[in-house]
């Protein structure tokens, strides 16, 4: 076990929680699209032996995340412990109603709430946020003194800015591809040797899901990944760390029997009903087309003042493939959204189909050989990892209703002594 010095037991207090850490390490990562069969499968193959001995020895279990299922909206639940209606990121994309533009919501300036990091930090931890997507990285570090840079840009990083500027040489590597599982697992390898280097014990790791778009949870190519993240995770435990692992979100199988993508376009179909001036807007957009070709399970549709809603809520429910629709208020009530974030309506697909806004708004060719993807309820469900037995009362509130952002509460005060 590597030995530390002084480590702040500092309490803190952030959005309505208080955070009583350990002297020890504690690092959550965040497996970005494991859906729990990835974990179930590799531990069966006898691939991922530490998560094994993690879910023996410690807990495993099942927890919530928040919707709409996607990287952004998980990721600051998961750095600020609360729902999207407090940190105010509903989406990768929306139309911003102050300027009428569909925007990346990727920048610490649509941010409502301060982050578990930002309060770790000022409380004396040293704390270390690695991204695996230089997107999240803007978001996370936001108010962070401390170190923060992604593998998709991990050569760029100075101190100045990044708290960092040996990140090549702190891992052994060159920057990684980010169409790639190695961007992932840089994330990890960068953060066991902070941690065994004694430059940061509060981290939080945030991969990315490329392989789990590409791959079944039983390829090879999976189970090879998987692996390789348990490989990390056994350093991380080795430096006598605190390891917590959840998802921000699952993912699943979107296409026809043919193979090709199940798609519900959305904006031809209301503007032949209804209006033309409808709008979509779907969430899951980002720079990473790759992943999923801009193709998730929730849209928002933006309607014109002429337009009724209930109209509209009554025609889309009638559509197969389309399980729920939410006026604002029900989304706001029912989603935990933020209501000026978000459409007119919000509409969820079922497990195995996608919402689209038309056929030409989509290159399908980055996803011809097989689309997974997630943003609906059917990705909500997600893992959740600590390596160490939790304490009476936080065994009672894993049998309750977790959530996937409740996962640094249950590392720094879930655990027994």
């Amino acid at each position: 076990m590597t030995t530390f010095g002084d480590i702040s037991t500092q309490e803190f207090t952030i959005n309505d929680r208080t955070y009583r850490p350990p002297a020890r390490p504690i690092v959550v990562i965040c497996i970005d699209g494991c859906a729990d069969e990835y974990l179930s499968i590799s531990i069966a193959k006898g691939r991922m032996p530490n998560v094994a001995r993690i879910a023996g020895e410690g807990y495993r279990g099942l927890v919530r995340g928040a919707l709409p299922s996607f990287t952004n909206v998980n990721n600051s639940s998961i750095c600020t412990g609360v729902a999207p209606a407090v940190h105010g990121i509903c989406g990768n994309f929306f139309l911003d109603p102050d300027t009428g533009e569909e925007v990346m919501m990727n920048s610490a300036k649509y941010l409502r709430a301060e982050t578990i990091l930002a309060a770790a930090a000022n409380a004396g931890r040293k704390v270390a946020m690695v991204t695996a997507k230089e997107k999240l990285r803007d978001i996370l570090s936001h108010n962070l003194t401390g170190i923060a840079f992604s593998a998709e840009k991990a050569n760029e990083a100075q101190l100045s800015t990044h708290g960092i500027d040996d990140v090549e040489e702190l891992v052994g590597a060159p920057t990684p591809e980010i169409y790639s599982g190695d961007a992932s697992l840089y994330v990890l390898q960068a953060g066991a040797a902070l941690v065994e280097q004694g430059r940061a014990d509060f981290l939080y790791l945030s991969l990315t899901d490329f392989m789990q778009h590409k791959f079944d949870p039983w390829q090879e190519e999976s189970l090879e990944f998987h692996a390789g993240i348990d490989r990390e995770i056994g350093r991380l435990l080795d430096a006598g760390a605190i390891v917590a692992a959840t998802a921000d979100h699952g993912m699943n199988a979107k296409q026809t029997a043919d193979g090709s993508p199940n798609v519900i376009y959305l904006e031809p179909l209301l503007a032949e009903e209804f209006d033309a001036n409808i709008k979509v807007i779907l969430p899951i957009t980002d720079p990473y087309v790759a992943h999923h070709g801009a193709l998730g399970s929730l849209a928002m549709v933006h309607l014109p003042d002429s337009v009724r809603t209930d109209p509209v809520i009554s025609r889309l429910m009638e559509i197969e493939g389309i399980t729920e629709v939410h006026c604002r208020a029900s989304a706001v009530r029912k989603l935990e959204l933020a209501p000026d974030r978000i459409g007119d309506l919000v509409v969820l697909s079922g497990r195995d189909v996608v919402l689209g806004r038309s056929p030409e708004h989509h290159d399908l060719k980055a996803v011809a050989s097989g689309l997974r993807s997630h943003g609906g309820r059917y990705e909500e469900m997600v893992p959740l990892l600590v390596s160490e037995p939790l304490n009476d009362a936080y065994c009672r509130k894993a049998s309750g209703d977790p959530r996937n952002f409740d996962v640094f509460d249950f590392a720094v005060n879930g655990t027994k002594p």
